[in-house]
């Protein structure tokens, strides 16, 4: 199954899956056994993060699987206390240990908070030593993310946003591909706000296919050339939200999803200086 995952080339020509599986929100308890039945289905893109507490769970999955290193591709996220170049390196060096592993497919800053630019410039080292395979950042708008390539060596690779059909982020991907970054989507079903999975318009397009709501906004990424990383905790469900790659959208159905943009997050702003306190002030062991 999971050789039928299309894969996406990096600017850096690292090779991703455009369809992995996050683990954000699913317990520690929990985690070791959830991702051990998405690789079971065939995932080979796991994403986590510092912040999440649950990368060791990840790693113990990873080890049981069996599944050879070089056939995963495994993020991990740097979070905003850790910023600076000296605690960057040795944040790092602990995801690595808890996940069991001797290097990284990607790793990303995780919010556009705190010295994120000494940050960058020691993953950028990391980089050039080969303990990861590419670096990127993790909701940055247009602004902190042009800012960051004028004033480094390296390009991000990956920039993971909020990305559903409520949320688009058209211009910002267009921005994104001018400057070779790849946009990655994170809560792409937006957690079932604005009644997604009874959205007329999606149920619509998935009844014409055969298919899920879930589906649908899976393929329709996929067509935009978003990566996309979808979470679940039932195996059914992530057998589903794999099996999106033998239908296609038509034109018109593409752009009946477009219209229902809203331009607004359906989670929180960064531009928010309430969301920007709160969220710099969020501690991680």
């Amino acid at each position: 199954m999971a050789a039928q995952n299309r894969m996406i080339t990096l600017n850096n020509g690292v090779r991703m899956p455009i369809l992995g599986f996050g683990v954000f929100q699913v317990p520690d308890e929990q985690t070791e056994q959830v991702v051990t039945e998405a690789l079971a289905a065939g995932y080979r893109s796991i994403d986590t993060a510092a912040s999440y507490g649950n990368e060791q769970a990840v790693g113990r999955a990873i080890a049981a699987s069996g599944i050879p290193r070089e056939e995963l591709f495994v993020t991990t996220k740097l979070w905003i206390q850790h910023t600076g170049e000296d605690t960057a390196r040795r944040e790092f060096d602990k995801s690595l240990a808890k996940l069991g592993l001797d290097y990284l497919d990607l790793y990303l800053i995780h919010q556009p908070l705190g010295d994120y630019y000494s940050s960058w410039r020691a993953m950028q080292k990391l980089y050039g030593e080969g303990l990861i395979k590419a670096i990127g950042v993790s909701n940055f708008f247009g602004d902190r993310l042009v800012d960051l390539i004028q004033h480094n060596d390296v390009t991000p690779a990956v920039n993971q946003v909020e990305t559903h059909p409520f949320f688009q982020r058209v211009a910002d991907q267009e921005l994104m591909r001018e400057y070779g970054v790849q946009i990655e989507s994170w809560g792409p079903f937006a957690e079932g706000k604005n009644d997604l999975f009874t959205n007329p318009v999606l149920t619509g397009i998935g009844a014409a296919h055969g298919k899920s709501v879930a589906q649908v906004v899976l393929r329709w990424l996929i067509q935009r050339d978003v990566v996309v990383i979808p979470k679940s905790v039932r195996p059914d469900r992530m057998a589903q939200n794999l099996d999106v790659f033998d239908f296609e959208l038509s034109d018109e159905q593409m752009a009946r999803i477009a219209a229902l943009d809203t331009g607004k997050s359906m989670f929180f702003d960064h531009h928010d200086p309430q969301m920007v306190k709160w969220l710099g002030g969020r501690r991680v062991d």
